[in-house]
């Protein structure tokens, strides 16, 4: 399997395509669940959509994807709603009642799917795919209907874009403004809901969460915009749904949904690392060098003071004096010749060092800079 047949083999395009647009959409909504600290709605979401899929079955008789996405997204709907207001009329929290929400309605999901089973056209409803997902199955029609789903949803984020933002960060300031705060948490959180049944199909109820959290946790590494991060979560999110379908294909029996979810983690893990302005890497990098220049800061200080101590300017001290001064923080010898490499110091008799006038101005510079 090669890059060419994204393009040429019918199957792989097709769910490759449904898996960049499931991504696109969970990552961008994804955003505000992130910011506004609700990553466990996702979860919830989806594991809540399994009984409107089951219901959506048992009323119909269908098992057409547009009318079990009905489903899951009035059952999804419903389940944020009595979320929002267990939260308002009750004194349990939020994490309590997703968490509340999600078991109770996943238990009844799989209660009606074992019900389903045990009629005689349980072996047509394909249900089950739902459950972990079922990506190659994506027919030209079924992301179609993703791609329709995901531009309404993307539309009216861009038309509500100043509403979202201050639900997001100040809620109470958007409510004195006039703007009604209770219908836009509904309106988003709806918006959310769509973005999950989207892609219950392609990774299923299990994974779907971790298209929701992801990419939104990931882009959040690189910035401090929310323009910004939600347009990198979206990218994150399309881009693992496309890698997860291609690596998918080049091996025989490997799940697309799982391997989606594996290809978005990486893109976590390496934003966690290397992100510039939040990662692990470069935050300890950051740390040494602070370290670093705090003990040249140090050993600078304490030749400045021997140097106040002798008529002659120029006296060099020794090194075995410097280390006693610095006794348990270690580093003399680096910051000696970081001070020289600067010019602040000059080598003298092989182990004494003294300051040099561009040192000394340093070193003023510093101490009246710290008596401020």
């Amino acid at each position: 399997m090669n890059l060419f047949d994204l393009f040429s083999d019918y199957t792989l395009r097709t769910v490759a395509l449904g898996a960049g647009v499931l991504g696109l959409v969970s990552g961008a909504l994804g955003g505000y669940a992130v910011l506004r600290k609700q990553a466990l709605l996702g979860d919830a979401v989806s594991h809540a959509a399994l009984p409107g899929i089951a219901l959506a079955f048992m009323l119909t008789g269908s098992k057409a994807p547009l009318v079990l996405v009905l489903g899951a997204a009035i059952a999804g709907w419903l389940a944020t709603l009595l979320v929002i207001s267990i939260v308002k009329t009750t004194r349990i929290k939020d994490d309590s009642a997703l968490g509340l929400l999600l078991s109770v309605f996943f238990g009844f999901g799989l209660m009606l799917l074992t019900f389903i089973q045990r009629t005689p056209d349980a072996a047509k409803a394909g249900l089950d795919k739902f459950l972990f997902g079922q990506a190659a199955t994506l027919l030209a029609s079924d992301v179609l209907t993703m791609s329709v789903l995901g531009l309404i949803v993307l539309a009216l984020v861009a038309l509500l874009w100043k509403e979202f933002k201050l639900l997001t960060f100040d809620p109470a300031f958007g409510a004195s403004l006039g703007f009604r705060m209770r219908f836009l948490d509904v309106a988003l959180t709806t918006l959310i809901v769509v973005a999950i049944v989207v892609g219950l199909q392609t990774v299923g109820v299990v994974l779907m969460s971790a298209m929701i959290v992801a990419p939104a946790s990931a882009a959040r590494q690189w910035t401090d915009r929310l323009a910004v991060m939600i347009g990198l979560a979206g990218l994150f999110g399309a881009l693992a749904g496309v890698s997860g379908a291609v690596i998918s294909s080049s091996t025989t029996q490997l799940p697309t949904g799982p391997t989606i979810v594996l290809s978005i983690s990486v893109l976590v893990f390496f934003s966690l690392c290397l992100a510039p302005n939040r990662g692990l890497v470069w935050s300890w990098a950051r740390r040494q060098r602070n370290k670093r220049q705090l003990r040249v800061d140090s050993v600078l200080g304490d030749l400045f003071t021997l140097a106040q101590q002798h008529r002659d300017a120029n006296h060099a001290h020794s090194i075995s004096v410097l280390r006693a001064m610095n006794a348990g923080r270690g580093g003399v010898k680096r910051s000696l010749d970081e001070m020289r490499r600067l010019g602040w110091v000059q080598q003298v008799n092989g182990h004494e060092y003294a300051l040099t006038q561009l040192g000394r101005a340093e070193a003023e510079k510093k101490m009246s800079q710290s008596e401020v």
